[in-house]
Formats: structure tokens, C-alpha cells, sequence
């Protein structure tokens, strides 16, 4: 069953400032209403931010009305809420109580529908038995200022292929197979997640090859376990911006966007001006560099070497429009007859 938008929250005909835009030939302003589905019927037209306050709500009240209407049978909820993805809002409940600004007040509200999904597992008897993922997407908005969230200290954030863009929380509990407190310092990305709860329930992965990869043996602390070591660094048009092995990573010369000149950052859910930047070659070590800021390339080429190798077998398997090459197993999109 399916509750929530159909796309982004931000793909409606509603200016920053929350009113419809006055220029109608604006791109944005040519959006269709932006419409509450459950199931196959539109149920409601989020026309205000006002309306959008109250979705978190609507999300976690279904989640548990989910929850607690199969508690009898295994099941996967996955509860992808709108916020805190501009345009942010908040409810009543939660509106100026942070004393952290409206993005406070948001974040608060998620950590809220957390707890809501949490109690209903256990009031129902489910806690001890059920794997609780809580992760995101990317990495902050920084176009959106104080309505984006910060990345820690990573470099940028979303739309680029620095670790502010991709590197994002990820918080997993499930008694009695994840040690409480542990930290797992390995490489694993979403795409990880379907053939892990997969593996787990021993059901079968789809036919045709996908890039996730099974990290059980991460959750279970399994000693010596690494299922991922290498990850492929993509953004726009098919483009190899970098190469990831263990704790290093080579970045390829390209253009790639930046938070770092004036003007770039906005204010009070106004965005600031897109701006890009060339980036050259450059190796990190990321155990000792999060940052990405000191290039070690000329301290170790033979890593910058067999970096480059792997990159140009991802480049033969998947493509890169940096280098005009087609993949030998990109498969055409999918097509609804």
C-alpha cells in the first residue's frame, strides 16, 4: 500500500515564500498541483506550506496504523518522510519550540515520528524482532542556508560528489543481532540495503544484476568483514567524478558544483545562486582527511595508480560521459507498454 506524494515536495507552483508565483512563465511556476495520494486516489491538494506542517504527522500517524495492521506477519515499512527536504515546515506541536529555527523545529518533529514508530513496535511486541534502519538520502541543501542542515565538516553538500553531497547518518538497531553502541567505520551505501534485508529473509534478489551488495556481516560485527570496498562516485550525465577504495579516494577532473563563493547560500527558504567549480586530480585519504582538503596524489602514485585501473573497469562496465564511454552493461530504461 502506498500513502504520501508522488515525487519531491518541492514540485508544486508555490514560490519560496510560500505563495503562488507571480511570473508564470517561470519553470517552477508551470508545476501541477501537488497532490496527497493513498493508494490510487488523490486525497488531498497541498497547495500552502501550512498544508505541507502537516505531513510528517499524517506519514507517522499511517506508519503506525500500518504497523499495528500487521503485527501478525512480517512486513517492510518504509516511511521516506518529506521533510526535512525544503520546503520545511512544521507543525503546530513543534513550530518555534526548538529554539534552533524552523529547521530545528523540523528536525525535532522527525525525531518525533521516530519515537511514534519506535513505541508502536513495541507496544505491539515487535521491538525485539525488527530491524530499524534510519539513514537519508544525501547530504544537505546548502543552497537553502538555514533551512539545509550542515554536513559536520564534510566538504560541500548535495548535487556534488564530495562526501558533504553523499555521506550521510546512518543509524541501524535490532536486539539481539546489533551490539548496542558499536560503530561500524566500513564503506556501504543505500543501494546495500535491498540485498541485505534480502539475504536476511532468504528471499531471492531480482534476476538481473544490480549494484547493492549484502552487509549483513557488518550488522552482525562479523570479524574481518568488508563487503563493500570500492564505491563509484556519480552526478550528472553519467559522469565518473571519483573512485573509492578502502579509505582512499581519487577524484577525476571535472566541473562540479559549489557552496564556496558569494551568494551561494540562501536565507529563510530562499536559495542562493548556483555556482560551479573545476576540479583537478586529487587523492584523499579520508581515515585522516574527512574534509577532503589535503591532495596527496604526489606523495602516493602507485595508489593514484591502481585507483586509475579500477576506475577505467567501472568506466567499461557502466560508462562515464567524462570520457564519452558507453557502458557494456547499461541497460535501457525501463518502459511502462
Amino acid at each position: 500500500e502506498f500513502f504520501g506524494l508522488p515525487y519531491s515536495n518541492d514540485m508544486w507552483p508555490v514560490a519560496y515564500d510560500g505563495k503562488p508565483w507571480e511570473d508564470t512563465s517561470f519553470w517552477r511556476a508551470k508545476y501541477p498541483p501537488l497532490p496527497l495520494y493513498n493508494g490510487n486516489k488523490v486525497t488531498k491538494i497541498i497547495k500552502t506550506l501550512e498544508d505541507q506542517s502537516e505531513l510528517t504527522t499524517l506519514y507517522t500517524e499511517r506508519a503506525v496504523k500500518f504497523i499495528n495492521e500487521n503485527k501478525q506477519r512480517p512486513f517492510f515499512l518504509y516511511l521516506a518522510h518529506s521533510m526535512v527536504h525544503v520546503p520545511v515546515a512544521a507543525s503546530a506541536k513543534f513550530k518555534g519550540k526548538s529554539g534552533a529555527g524552523l529547521f530545528g523545529d523540523v528536525m525535532e518533529e522527525v525525531d518525533w515520528s521516530v519515537g511514534e514508530v519506535m513505541k508502536a513496535l513495541k507496544r505491539n511486541g515487535l521491538a525485539g524482532n525488527t530491524l530499524v534502519i534510519f539513514t537519508s538520502d544525501n547530504g544537505p541543501w546548502l543552497t537553502f542556508g538555514n533551512h539545509a542542515g550542515n554536513t559536520g565538516g564534510l566538504r560541500e553538500g548535495k548535487g556534488t560528489a564530495w562526501d558533504g553531497g553523499l555521506k550521510v547518518p546512518c543509524i541501524m538497531h535490532w536486539p539481539g543481532k546489533i551490539k548496542p553502541g558499536t560503530i561500524c567505520h566500513n564503506l556501504a551505501s543505500t543501494m546495500d540495503v535491498l540485498p541485505t534485508v534480502a539475504g536476511i529473509c532468504n528471499a531471492k534478489l531480482p534476476a538481473k544484476k544490480i549494484d547493492g551488495v549484502n552487509i549483513s556481516d557488518l550488522l552482525y560485527g562479523k570479524p574481518g568483514a568488508d563487503p563493500r570496498n570500492e564505491f563509484v562516485y556519480y552526478y550528472d550525465r553519467n559522469n565518473l567524478k571519483a573512485i573509492r577504495k578502502g579509505n582512499w579516494k581519487l577524484v577525476f577532473p571535472c566541473v562540479s558544483q559549489t557552496y564556496n563563493k558569494p551568494g551561494a547560500t540562501g536565507k529563510d527558504g530562499f536559495p542562493g545562486k548556483y555556482s560551479t567549480d573545476s576540479v583537478q586530480l586529487a587523492l584523499y585519504d579520508l581515515n585522516t582527511d574527512p574534509g577532503e582538503d589535503r591532495d596527496i596524489k604526489e606523495q602516493y602514485p602507485q595508489i593514484v595508480k591502481q585507483l586509475t585501473v579500477i576506475a577505467d573497469r567501472y568506466r567499461k562496465e557502466i560508462g562515464d560521459g567524462l570520457t564519452n564511454q558507453t557502458g557494456a552493461e547499461v541497460r535501457p530504461a525501463a518502459k511502462i507498454q
